[in-house]
């Protein structure tokens, strides 16, 4: 079918929409609500309102202003080319004065316009973005939609879809808004020059006043009922045409985070491969667009041809009539165009329109993405007793169901040193992920202490920016001083890296991953939990390290709870108590 849209191509960290999901955003009552409600409303009731509104009052103020002056214009041409035809020089050059008055104001009304527009759509593209961030941040959102693939590329709908949303909004309201102004200021001169249309029909005298009044309104609005006819696949075209932009940065941005990996394994032929079959979905997309788009402009160039005379044809009677001066003709011809552009507004936007909707659309579903909540049934609740753990009868499930592990009873007290294992796949960093609140799936009972909290993964995370703000994170950087950092640095054998606090770099790209597993250890020497859990936080270092780490920590932090999840023998002997999931109801790898 012409607008089918074409499948996106799999990969596993990307989420993609089914062929037969809806490619399009519907246009009902009950989407136009929910974009009103969730989108364009609530900026306008902010704590920012009162700048919003100021900033729109001023705006559309200056519409007013600058509609007026448009209407002056077209009285001052009817007077330019009566003067012209009567060979008034004095009239001439008293006209030709005013208009450089009127040039004068106009020039201040639009620069001044463009200043508080551009204003506007900033302090509004900044509330929602800030709004979105905490959608996406909060409350693990963003680990929920990696996982669930609820929604793609949150970085485009974030950075592009906002700015798109902000500035086309704007732009599209307004300029509805001062047509509608322009519109009853042009109908009345249109209907005052026009006279009336008289005929016969039947034996009985009809007389129509104002007839080129209802010529342009018909004539628009045939226009636009046929445009969105012709032109409706395009919105559908242009919704998956961002999709597929994005999931070909998506995957350029793949093969640069893991550059090193696909060399080592000679894998740009692969990648090549992969990037040109993602680009052959935006070029075939690219065609339907430009097939749609092409009807579109066939349209509006007849459209806009048929218009510029169509006046002239239907006046020129009462001209060679002596009804209309050559000026009245000017001013009426300038009118009449004026209020078909105007009702014409539809056609003219049908693109801009197109492209906002789907941008609507892309919002919206991440919007729907953010507030989802994963079905579970494990219930994660303060602990009765602060200085205790508690779990009790833990179901662990795969996301389709399956049993992976269980744990009738299980207390952790402050202080103790415990070690959970188990074969891989039997659920051992499950568990830490249903510790953390992050995996859903399942049943039972999480007591959680009192007490600062830190999960180390197997591979920590390093933001982009100095290593301070590395070492310190999540904490703010100004919250450690600088002795502390060195001090922990060194603690974690990383004293070459000490002199490089405030150097800005790619961390994760510089440091090895047992550079990466000290740092995160000199994280936890600084921030002190009294809880840490480690999910094979040491499998990188050799063994001298990582006994190192492991007495550091002990020492260090005497009253920190340990829960590590590890494979290496070596291990055990920095812990006091053993869970061991081998003997549960073990799954699949998780």
């Amino acid at each position: 079918m012409a607008n089918e849209p074409l499948p996106l191509p799999m990969n596993p960290s990307l989420a993609v929409v089914s062929e037969t999901r809806e490619a399009g955003p519907p246009l009902t009552r009950e989407w136009l609500a929910l974009v009103w409600r969730r989108l364009l409303f609530p900026y306008w009731v902010s704590d920012d309102r009162w700048r919003g509104r100021g900033l729109l009052a001023i705006i559309i103020a200056l519409d007013c202003a600058g509609t007026y002056l448009a209407i002056r214009v077209s009285y001052w041409q009817r007077d330019y080319w009566d003067a012209l035809a009567a060979r008034n020089v004095n009239a001439f050059w008293n006209l030709m004065l005013f208009f450089i008055v009127i040039i004068c104001f106009g020039s201040v009304f639009g620069a001044a316009r463009t200043w508080f527009y551009q204003a506007l759509e900033m302090r509004w593209r900044n509330w929602m973005t800030d709004v979105f961030l905490h959608r996406w941040l909060d409350e693990k959102a963003y680990y929920r939609i990696a996982r669930s693939g609820g929604a793609d590329n949150p970085d485009q709908r974030i950075g592009e879809d906002l700015r798109m949303m902000a500035s086309d909004s704007l732009r599209l309201s307004l300029g509805l808004l001062s047509n509608v102004i322009q519109l009853f200021s042009y109908a009345v001169i249109v209907w005052n020059l026009s006279g009336s249309l008289a005929f016969a029909l039947g034996g009985i005298s009809v007389e129509i006043p104002g007839y080129m009044l209802w010529i342009a309104l018909i004539y628009a609005a045939g226009n636009t009922w046929l445009l969105e006819k012709i032109g409706h696949p395009l919105v559908h075209a242009d919704y998956w045409q961002q999709r597929y932009e994005a999931h070909f940065r998506f995957l350029m941005m793949r093969v640069r985070e893991n550059a090193e990996q696909i060399a080592f394994y000679s894998g740009g032929r692969a990648e090549t491969t992969r990037l040109s079959g993602a680009f052959r979905s935006i070029r075939e997309n690219w065609r339907r667009i430009m097939n749609y788009k092409l009807r579109v402009s066939f349209f509006y160039e007849a459209y806009m041809e048929i218009a510029a005379y169509l006046p002239l044809f239907i006046m020129a009677p009462r001209y060679f009539a002596g009804l209309l001066t050559l000026g009245a003709l000017q001013q009426l011809n300038q009118a009449f165009g004026r209020v078909r552009m105007i009702l014409s507004w539809f056609i003219f936007s049908y693109q801009s329109l197109a492209l906002l909707r789907s941008v609507f659309h892309r919002l919206l579903e991440f919007d729907a993405a953010t507030q989802a909540q994963e079905a579970g049934e494990i219930a994660v609740t303060r602990s009765i007793w602060p200085d205790r753990l508690v779990i009790h009868a833990l179901d662990l499930h795969l996301p389709n169901g399956e049993r992976l592990a269980r744990i009738d009873a299980l207390n952790i007290r402050a202080g103790e040193r415990w070690l959970i294992r188990g074969p891989s796949g039997a659920g051992k960093s499950t568990l830490l992920r249903a510790l953390a609140g992050l995996w859903p799936h399942g049943k039972g009972e999480i007591a959680l202490p009192d007490g600062a909290k830190m999960f180390l993964p197997q591979q920590s995370y390093l933001p982009v920016g100095s290593l301070r703000e590395c070492l310190c994170y999540p904490g703010d950087a100004q919250w450690f001083g600088t002795r502390a950092c060195i001090e922990v640095l060194r603690a974690v054998r990383l004293e070459a890296l000490t002199d490089h606090l405030d150097e800005h770099d790619q961390w994760d790209k510089r440091l090895s991953p047992g550079e990466q597993q000290r740092l995160a250890f000199a994280r936890v020497l600084l921030h002190k939990p009294a809880w840490l859990f480690l999910d094979e936080s040491t499998a990188s270092l050799d063994p001298a390290n990582e006994a190192a780490m492991y007495r550091l920590t002990a020492e260090c932090l005497p009253d920190t709870a340990i829960v590590s999840v590890a494979h290496r023998e070596s291990v055990t002997a920095f812990h006091d108590r053993m869970l061991d999931m081998g003997r549960g109801d073990g799954g699949d790898a998780c």
